[in-house]
């Protein structure tokens, strides 16, 4: 479908003085339509244009949609980029520093990172196209050594080990892990029913099974964790994230495994690139993993990763958290207080919309 800018606002504004709203100026920077999916991407130079081309209550855009019959429309602000690009800029210039450290072929998935992160920052808007074009983008990848050539006498079997909790944010680093070349094995640290319910098992070994990835459970014992903040004794969720963390970085030093990957969101720019130390002298780095933050990495918004997790059959649950820190919640209010610092730190980032914030809050 194509559509001159000048023709979509002059239908955008028609559109407003339909319904009753203001008569304002309508901007728009550039569309693009992903015929794949049959979407509208409209960007606004900055929100306040954004707003005008919603219009209250999603009626101007609902209406635009009816007009043009597409699919769906999403409308950005080019201002809410600006940022992430200068993170995923960061972020490359330490991709890069780090991959001249790895032969032939632990430096291959890395290669194909650096081209997706430059494709990303060239045109920030959409992961998913970028994701369907990436065959092609992979075969123009050299296999060609960098510094250290050599094969490694303990090549694993895997390249990287994935923390898979069945959440959308950890299928997409998985999902994404896969297309790039990471050869990934996934584990699930299983805490037991409270913190790892059935249905977030059952994405699990859907989605690993539908990627033909190979899926490990590691048990844990996370018993004082669930009673001390069933007695209100301490927020659960950082302890929890401590045991999990510690028990998949033994899995990958065990296993020499080179890479580690979260679905981190926050840690954001040259901080998605963590160096793990695990002492390990016969380790491919000399007892050092490389943690990489995958949608951290690449500056993903919640929505992104629930589009790429969707794609996959992975639905994001309503509501925030496990079934543990609901209990917590309703036993302890007050402890409501720090799961919302933490929804609020994603949101002041841009990662959650303030409305979609605003729901994990009330959930």
């Amino acid at each position: 479908m194509k559509i001159e800018k000048n023709d979509l606002k002059s239908l955008i504004a028609q559109i407003r003085r339909d319904i009753g709203h203001n008569d304002v100026e309508v901007d728009i920077m550039e569309t693009l339509f992903d015929e794949p999916s049959g979407t509208l991407l409209i960007i606004t130079p900055d929100r306040p244009e954004k707003s005008v081309v919603i219009g209250k209550g999603g009626w101007v855009v609902g209406r635009l949609r009816e007009e043009l019959g597409v699919n769906s429309i999403h409308v950005e602000a080019y201002s809410d980029f600006i940022v992430p690009q200068y993170r995923m800029a960061l972020a490359r210039a330490k991709l890069e520093k780090i991959t001249q450290e790895y032969h032939h072929p632990y430096n291959k998935p890395l290669l194909n990172l650096i081209k997706l992160l430059k494709a990303r920052i060239e045109n920030p808007y959409s992961i998913e196209s970028l994701l369907r074009s990436y065959p092609s983008l992979e075969s123009k990848i050299q296999d060609t050594p960098v510094k250290g050539s050599g094969q490694d006498k303990k090549r694993p079997q895997f390249q990287s080990v994935v923390a898979l909790s069945g959440g959308v944010d950890s299928s997409a680093s998985l999902i994404i892990a896969q297309m790039l070349g990471f050869h990934p094995l996934a584990v699930t640290v299983n805490p037991g029913d409270i913190i790892l319910p059935r249905y977030f098992r059952d994405y699990v070994e859907s989605l690993t099974q539908n990627l033909g990835v190979e899926h490990r459970y590691l048990e844990v014992d996370m018993q004082e964790v669930i009673s001390g903040s069933l007695e209100g004794r301490f927020h659960p969720c950082g302890r929890c994230s401590k045991i999990i963390e510690k028990a998949v970085l033994d899995f990958a030093c065990d296993n020499h495994i080179p890479f580690l990957i979260y679905g981190d969101l926050l840690s954001t720019g040259a901080q998605s690139l963590q160096w793990e130390e695990v002492g390990a002298e016969d380790n491919l780095m000399m007892g050092k993993i490389l943690r990489i933050n995958l949608p951290a990495l690449l500056s993903l918004k919640k929505g992104d990763v629930k589009k790429v997790a969707g794609s996959w059959g992975v639905k994001k649950r309503g509501g925030y958290g496990c079934p543990l820190i609901g209990e917590v919640h309703k036993k302890h209010p007050h402890m409501r207080r720090y799961s919302i610092q933490r929804v609020l730190r994603e949101t002041r980032a841009g990662i959650l919309e303030p409305g979609e914030g605003l729901d994990q809050i009330q959930g």
